[in-house]
């Protein structure tokens, strides 16, 4: 049930986001996923690498001199290292993730709507509470990608022996971290895991979904009827424009907010304490404030804020377009 459906008034615009679960092409809209966003991941993949070795350095270096050193001295297949593991993961991953926010939304947003909150709060709540729920389901998949992948982008780095091992690849890597430390060094760094893209993700889609609404309010579509009383509907390149500006700002907001949870989700998930033991999360606190105080908790701040934005505004057009592409025929029918 749309949330705009829902609604007395007929003066809503009818916006691509009115397109809810049930009316998805269930084969259509996954199999078009996975290669939508396989293709936006490749794309962006060179700036996670860059950020997750500023992260892990213990020295304080620009991302364009890093960036620098990487090509000059490890080629441009160090800024694609442990894609292949990544990309294996993020397909289930974003299938889990895209289903519950979607199920999810449909279902919060109904019920909101049904104890009588204005529908502005309702599709706020609606997306905030889908979108934790949607990166809380996805991390079952995501964290033991997260945890290979990661240490693959970092093998390299000037810091290497802080590391937990040296792989010659994803398999390698796998097979070594269950020999070593069974499933809970898969599943390493877990809770951090939650604990920052839960909340970022909650952040994200109720930001957009209220950056949204004040945008299409600023540009006088509070009403869908021009002078000669026909209906209005924005046109597909201001739509476009409307989701990305409102997902960049979003993808920053969250950036911002969460860069210092993931900083230390990342040392601890790939770096090795004394004695070659597992680090505590209180150790890497402490390793990290000693390195350089609590600014350096927003290392990586820069192509964490680049690829969120980057990310949420490629992401966010993609995932309506593939919206509009999986609606059923008969939902379409005039």
């Amino acid at each position: 049930m749309s949330l705009r459906a829902s609604e007395q008034s007929s003066t809503e615009i009818r916006l691509p986001a009115d397109i809810d679960w049930q009316m998805l092409d269930k084969s259509r809209f996954f199999i078009l996923g996975a290669a939508l966003f396989s293709g936006v991941s490749a794309t962006l993949y060179p700036v996670v690498v860059l950020k997750t070795r500023q992260q892990v350095f213990s020295g304080s270096t620009s991302s364009i001199n890093l960036s620098l050193h990487i090509l000059r001295n490890e080629g441009v297949s160090a800024l694609y290292r442990g894609f292949g593991t990544s990309l294996l993961g993020t397909i289930p991953a974003r299938a889990l993730y895209m289903s519950t926010l979607e199920i999810t939304k449909c279902n919060v947003g109904w019920a909101a709507l049904q104890v009588g909150l204005p529908e502005s709060i309702a599709t706020t709540t609606a997306n905030a509470v889908a979108g934790l729920s949607a990166s809380m389901a996805a991390q079952i998949v995501w964290t033991p990608v997260d945890v290979i992948s990661q240490r693959l982008m970092v093998q390299g780095n000037q810091s290497s022996a802080h590391f937990c091992c040296r792989y010659k690849g994803g398999l390698d890597a796998l097979k070594t971290i269950l020999r070593t430390d069974g499933m809970k060094g898969l599943y390493r760094g877990f809770g951090m895991s939650v604990l920052t893209y839960g909340p970022s993700s909650a952040l994200w889609w109720a930001s957009y979904a209220a950056t949204q609404r004040t945008l299409w309010k600023y540009l006088g579509f509070r009403r869908n009827q021009n002078a000669d009383g026909e209906q209005y509907i924005p046109s597909p390149q201001l739509l476009v424009a409307v989701q990305g500006i409102s997902a960049a700002c979003a993808g920053g907001v969250a950036a911002i907010l969460t860069t210092p949870l993931d900083t230390i989700k990342t040392r601890y998930q790939v770096m090795k304490g004394d004695e070659n033991k597992v680090p505590t999360i209180r150790q890497t606190v402490r390793t990290l404030l000693r390195e350089g105080g609590w600014q350096a908790c927003y290392k990586g701040i820069g192509p964490r804020w680049a690829t969120m934005s980057m990310s949420a505004t490629t992401m966010i057009t993609t995932y309506e377009f593939l919206k509009r592409m999986s609606t059923k025929q008969e939902c379409c029918g005039g």
